[in-house]
């Protein structure tokens, strides 16, 4: 295993054998980033002049004996999350050169907790696209197969992930966007339920909307995620509840899973269909009991519930950037335009939030008799890194990962399934019961040790 695709885990313990120091581990990670960069272009923001200097502090606290959680690891921050007088531009001309006046409190939190923040990554503009590619910074490719994209919203931290560019990432979530490029690019992330990670305004107060974390292995998730959790002062909807997640690849002897293949109408990529079904096997090899079931959902219906949704918070908080000059539209990349379009249906929000309800009481049931739900991330294989993603509905038509943001106080884990034959990974998301975080961590901890798919170094692109 190449040390740039070191778990934190690894790069943990050979820190406190004193095999490999955080300024070493910096200095490999960084020249890994430099050789990647020119074909993934997933870096918005170099970070390394502060970097070191968080990690020859951090080698210090492992010889006095005061490492935190995070200590010496190397992370980086999707763009999106700000850094308090640092670039605050969010993939947008219609923003650039503005600067943030506040710093997001999951950044204090991975800062405070010793991580070696090197960089930040890039994101679509607004974060509204399943690809990852804007006028400001150009297009991030999938370092698997650079001509298909790492997906979106959080590309650019999958395809950093993958390329070996860093040990751990950040993502947010509001239609899928930690779990897609989770796929897309085999890593594992994690999407978590409503209110478990404090968010700035106005999506801290949006139930389809979180920040998570991402990483090569669930153990190092489930790592950084117990760093990022817990109640803050800035952020009412911020849960008091502290669970400290484990992931450890126990037999799952006495769980019940629900697979369900489509969702109710997605049509899936042979590959897709073929690695979600062998995942359903690895379970059962890890003493899982599997059954395959169906949901009674429609892409009609998650649409018209979404687009209600997005047409009172994100729709208007992107048409608040024009400050009512309809010329600066011409700015706005063609997904961003049509998104904003498209924001809104026939329902109120109201009935949409009526809907939500209604919709949700299939998978409420289903929970009752199950201990979580496995279902395929993405439909497809074969998105183009430069796709103009421009007809919303079409790429939507693709990601199975909407219903669990309307459907937002599910902790949903993504893992990788498999490979398709153009190289780009596949991933099945394990859906928990309502809050019950540990649950998807337990499954996704057992599934990775039955596949050991990720863990190898085979799984890896060279580039």
């Amino acid at each position: 295993m190449s040390i740039t695709h070191l778990t934190a885990t690894e790069a943990t313990a050979l820190f406190e054998s004193g095999e490999l120091s955080p300024v070493e581990l910096l200095t490999q990670t960084l020249a890994r980033l430099d050789h990647a960069e020119p074909a993934i272009n997933a870096v918005s923001e170099d970070l390394r002049e502060s970097a070191y200097a968080a990690a020859k502090e951090s080698e210090q606290r492992f010889r006095d004996g005061t490492a935190r959680p995070l200590e010496g690891i190397p992370l980086i921050l999707k763009d999106e999350q700000p850094i308090k007088g640092h670039l605050a531009q969010d993939g947008s001309l219609l923003l650039k050169g503005e600067r943030a006046d506040v710093t997001h409190p999951l950044v204090e939190r991975i800062a405070a907790a010793g991580a070696v923040i090197h960089a930040r990554a890039t994101n679509p503009e607004f974060c509204c696209s399943s690809v990852t590619h804007s006028k400001l910074w150009g297009v991030t490719r999938n370092p698997h197969n650079t001509d298909i994209t790492p997906g979106g919203s959080s590309g650019g931290s999958g395809a950093v992930l993958a390329a070996g560019s860093t040990l751990l990432a950040t993502g947010s979530d509001i239609g899928g966007s930690i779990r897609i490029p989770s796929s897309f690019c085999g890593v594992v992330g994690f999407k978590p339920p409503f209110g478990r990670i404090p968010g700035l305004a106005p999506f801290n107060s949006d139930t389809y909307c979180a920040d998570g974390p991402m990483g090569r292995s669930v153990a190092d998730v489930a790592r950084l995620q117990n760093v990022m959790a817990g109640a803050w002062p800035g952020d009412q909807a911020s849960l008091r509840e502290r669970l400290t997640l484990t992931a450890h690849p126990d037999a799952l002897a006495g769980t019940r899973i629900a697979l369900c293949l489509t969702l109710g109408d997605y049509e899936l990529d042979p590959a897709v269909r073929a690695n979600t079904l062998a995942v359903g096997e690895a379970l059962r090899a890890a003493g899982a009991t599997v059954d395959e079931v169906e949901l009674p959902w429609t892409k009609h219906e998650i649409f018209e519930l979404m687009w209600t949704h997005f047409g009172a918070i994100m729709g208007t908080s992107i048409e608040d950037t024009l400050h009512g000059d309809e010329s600066r539209r011409e700015l706005m990349m063609p997904y961003t335009r049509a998104f904003v379009d498209r924001a809104g249906s026939s329902l109120s929000y109201a009935e949409g939030l009526e809907g939500e309800t209604r919709f949700y009481r299939p998978l409420g049931e289903l929970l009752e008799s199950y201990d979580a739900l496995v279902c395929p991330t993405v439909a497809s294989t074969d998105l183009a890194a430069d796709a103009p993603a421009d007809n919303i509905d079409e790429v939507f038509s693709t990601m199975l990962t909407m219903p669990f943001n309307i459907i937002g106080r599910v902790p949903v884990l993504a893992v990788p399934s498999g490979r398709a034959s153009n190289g780009v990974p596949t991933g099945v998301q394990i859906v928990g019961r309502t809050y019950d975080d540990q649950t998807v961590f337990s499954i996704g901890a057992a599934l990775e040790a039955e596949l050991s798919l990720w863990t190898g170094a085979d799984w890896w692109p060279s580039l």
